[in-house]
């Protein structure tokens, strides 16, 4: 159990400290007013309750509403709700604002410069002056909050006749589970009722509507981009004229990242008063009015997304890899299916009289479906390159990355590599690498559906059913309890804020509220405990890994007239036909800087090992040698489980193949790259490739690509 809210605040304007200048906040009260030990109150909520700054209006705006979220020295989330509606300003408040617009008048004309501002109305004009009722809480209950803050800003606006007081007391001392699929219905004393539902698994995000709202708002390509642009720790910028747009475009970015967390800055809705932030160095997601779009304009490596305009724009000195292939365009593919059902009838002779089409909550469960599947696929087999050193006092859980990137055939994947080397995915494996935990159902895709989403790759309708399949999991885990009684809350009426209220929101019993406070608190002592029960198993490793590009048919239609070259190339050295093979050797040698010609050399040279052939003569072995050569040449220490754990046997089998040069198998040229860590040193014999001591005949001399000389060696 966890407190609903843990602090009610009352700010309103305030005159600057400097006398000029616009106003600032001012926390007129604050409920309780010691701070909770295990949550102190955050510092500077008063910025965050008008991000644009404190301003007098000439006119009654209609109230208003948006979350923001705060981050602590220790990496906890506070939710800051805030309503606002608008008051009759106090005379100080008006005068402070016209001696404001008096100064810039002035300063007008002492620029040469005679001009009214438009925003400065005259004296005797009737000014409005904000104030905010702010909710602090540690749970994301979003429409709880918005029905509380309302029921308050009605009771008063109203005139009902219910103890404001009391209405704050027992939305400070309600209690909450955390999650489990429980419902809870409160009342905060006012005939008011409203459901609390947790989400069944706290580890799953809970999103709403927020992913679908960031699609409709950006479409595919560019939430792609941000996607991976968040992924590989790149910086982005929301911009909205509205704070709760920005407010669930940053919610629905963090949701499509699950299972990974998002560990950098996380600010939604950044206060004009600390731009500077948006120069820090480290990655963030934040968001920022769009009235101080101008002055984003400097920002060079910053990936800015509007979100009223519908575009993103990526500076030029940013590279944000894309998905490898084919992940990309099956990723963009289904998301077309999701949200454009119609798509797929376009051209159908005699499409069906009407389609069906998901709600804007189930399109959203969809939409996060297909990016659960896309890392489903991504990481597929990552617990099994999960080493845990032991030699410490608490044992450390390492990743592979060479043997996961190699074994994936993902080696010079760029954006994979980045997404390996980040801090998000540093905390999913200390945080996910434990082999006994509770699990989720991201652990169950992993483990027990990689066959279906093999087998489902090229067929489309059974790919959209498995997402709809997830998404019906994904809404139950958000709503447990669908046909639950709808909130009953008091609401304002429409034109309310129209209406001239006879005083301004009255300052509340501090001693009533700190009463109710206290009560909850003494009975809250004397009863146990909450425990949170877990059901922890042990986490399966799921189906051992496979290449990503051997799955794709169509990956290597552009370079198939290379691998046809190499195949012949090889076919013509086992043949005897020296002749053609030397004319093929050097386009051999161009192709095999790319990796799908290093990995058909492999594959072929596998295939003819296998062959019974007693002996190669000299300059066969010559053209094998050379061929593994300029291929360990671009390979790196990550290829020790790609390229390079292919070639180690058939090194060792193609020795005892060359006639009279079995010295060759302790030779430098294929022994010496930087992937077997003796690039600068002469290495011993490669394993298994003599059967036993003893003198060894002359062997042969020759340069080979890389500059690097085979030496003839006489025995050890």
């Amino acid at each position: 159990m966890a407190r609903l809210a843990d602090y009610f605040v009352l700010v309103a304007f305030g005159p600057h400290p400097r006398g000029s200048g616009e106003g600032q906040g001012q926390i007129l009260q604050r409920f309780p007013e010691k701070d909770w030990e295990d949550n102190p109150f955050p510092q500077g909520i008063e910025l965050f309750c008008q991000p644009s700054g404190w301003q007098l209006c000439p006119e009654r705006n209609p109230p208003t509403f948006f979350v923001a979220v705060l981050t602590d020295i220790n990496s906890e989330r506070h939710y800051c709700a805030c309503l606002t509606f608008w008051e009759p300003a106090e005379p100080s408040q008006e005068t402070t604002r016209v001696e404001d617009a008096t100064e810039r008048e002035e300063e007008g004309d002492e620029g040469g410069q005679t001009h009214l501002s438009p925003t400065a109305p005259a004296p005797s004009a009737q000014l409005f002056a904000p104030k905010t009722l702010v909710l602090v809480s540690r749970l994301d209950h979003t429409e709880v909050f918005r029905n509380s803050l309302g029921l308050i800003y009605a009771i008063h606006v109203e005139g009902l006749n219910v103890c404001l007081e009391n209405v704050i007391g027992n939305l400070l001392t309600c209690t909450v589970p955390l999650a489990g699929g429980s419902q809870r219905t409160i009342s905060l004393g006012a005939g008011d009722r409203q459901v609390i539902q947790t989400p069944l698994a706290d580890s799953l995000p809970v999103s709403r509507c927020s992913v679908a709202l960031l699609f409709r708002q950006l479409g595919i390509t560019n939430v792609l981009s941000l996607f991976c642009a968040a992924l590989t720790e790149h910086k982005v910028l929301f911009l909205s004229r509205s704070y709760q747009r920005l407010a669930d475009a940053c919610r629905g970015l963090l949701a499509l990242l699950f299972p990974l967390r998002y560990s950098f800055t996380y600010v939604p809705i950044l206060p004009a008063q600390l731009l500077e932030v948006l120069s820090t160095p480290t990655p963030f997601i934040i968001g920022v009015n769009a009235a101080f779009q101008a002055e984003t304009q400097e920002l060079l490596d910053v990936i800015v997304a509007d979100l009223d305009g519908g575009t993103v724009t990526i500076p030029e000195c940013v590279h944000i890899p894309p998905l490898p292939e084919p992940l990309q365009s099956q990723t963009h593919s289904v998301l077309s299916m999701v949200l454009d059902p119609e798509l797929e009838l376009a051209d159908l002779a005699f499409p069906p009289p009407t389609t069906s089409t998901s709600s804007l909550k189930m399109q959203d469960k969809e939409l996060r479906a297909v990016f659960l599947r896309l890392f489903a696929q991504l990481l597929q087999g990552y617990r099994w390159c999960l080493h845990v050193v032991r030699i410490h006092p608490e044992p450390v859980i390492r990743f592979h990355k060479a043997a996961f990137l190699g074994q994936r055939g993902l080696v010079e994947d760029d954006f994979l590599m980045k997404v390996l080397e980040g801090m998000a995915f540093a905390g999913f494996v200390s945080e996910r690498g434990v082999p006994y935990r509770p699990t989720d159902l991201f652990d169950e895709l992993v483990a027990h559906e990689v066959a279906r989403m093999r087998a489902d790759e090229n067929h489309p309708q059974r790919v959209l059913r498995h997402v709809q399949e997830l998404a019906e999991q994904l809404y139950k885990n958000e709503n447990p309890y669908p046909a639950v009684a709808m909130h009953k809350v008091q609401r304002p009426g429409e034109s309310s804020h129209l209406r001239r209220v006879p005083r301004p929101f009255p300052r509340l019993d501090e001693g009533t509220v700190q009463w109710i406070v206290d009560q909850a608190a003494a009975k809250m002592q004397g009863a146990p405990p909450a425990v949170k029960a877990e059901r922890r198993t042990t986490v399966p490793s799921g189906p051992p890994m496979t290449a990503i590009l051997e799955r794709c048919s169509g990956l290597h239609v552009n370079s198939a007239r290379r691998l046809e070259v190499v195949r012949n190339c090889i076919s013509y050295v086992f043949e005897g036909k020296m002749l053609e093979a030397k004319k093929l050797l050097p386009a051999v040698l161009r192709a095999l800087k790319g990796r799908a010609a290093r990995r058909c050399l492999a594959q072929e040279l596998h295939l003819h090992v296998q062959q019974n052939r007693a002996v190669l003569d000299h300059q066969q072995f010559d053209f094998v040698v050379r061929m593994m050569n300029c291929c360990l040449q671009d390979c790196t220490s990550l290829d020790e489980h790609g390229i390079a754990a292919a070639l180690l046997p058939l090194v060792t089998a193609f020795c005892r193949l060359c006639a009279g040069a079995r010295g060759v198998e302790h030779a430098t040229v294929l022994g010496g790259h930087v992937l077997w860590g003796c690039a600068d040193s002469h290495p011993g014999p490669l394993p298994g490739a003599h059967g036993g001591p003893g003198p060894r005949p002359g062997g042969w001399g020759g340069t080979f690509p890389g500059g690097r000389a085979l030496c003839p060696r006489r025995g050890f």
